[in-house]
């Protein structure tokens, strides 16, 4: 968060918005086509200033209920294999649940490819999804795409 509180836009498109409402009585009698720029840019300006507050207020209610955190996001660095892996519960996941799971999973990918006839390189993508899980949600994620190729599987057989 900035000096003010992420509402710089707010900020300054008010300021540009209060510019334009005080220059307004000043340039009133220079030409009628100011007066026309002015009765559109003034209240255009104060509109978007509420939005931006409205925006901000917005986001800032979001992220503040929110269940993610800050402090709940790890780097996964290819070359830090010991760092522990969150989900976004903030369960942490360690590397030997992580090989578990991809055990489990190149398993019964393999009794499907067996089963049901998917196009090879549908297999090998997720083969390659399998090799690179680095997190519970992917895991997870995995586990219902398996259940739907399975799904199909046992609709095939009748």
């Amino acid at each position: 968060m900035g000096y003010l509180g992420n509402h710089l836009a707010t900020v300054v498109t008010g300021v540009f918005a209060a510019v334009l409402t005080g220059l307004w009585p000043i340039f009133i009698d220079f030409a009628p086509i100011l007066d026309f720029v002015f009765i559109m840019a003034v209240p255009i300006t104060w509109f978007l200033t509420l939005m931006c507050w409205a925006s901000q207020k917005s986001t800032d209610y979001a992220h503040k209920h929110s269940s993610y955190t800050v402090h709940e996001k790890k780097s996964l660095n290819k070359s830090h294999q010991t760092t522990q892996l969150y989900t976004a519960e903030g369960k942490q996941a360690s590397q030997s649940e992580i090989k578990e799971a991809k055990t489990e999973l190149t398993e019964d990918l393999n009794s499907l490819k067996e089963t049901v006839k998917i196009q090879d390189d549908e297999i090998e993508r997720l083969n390659q999804e399998i090799a690179n899980l680095q997190t519970l949600v992917q895991i997870e994620s995995l586990k219902t795409e398996l259940a739907n190729l399975k799904m199909l599987a046992s609709k095939s057989k009748n």
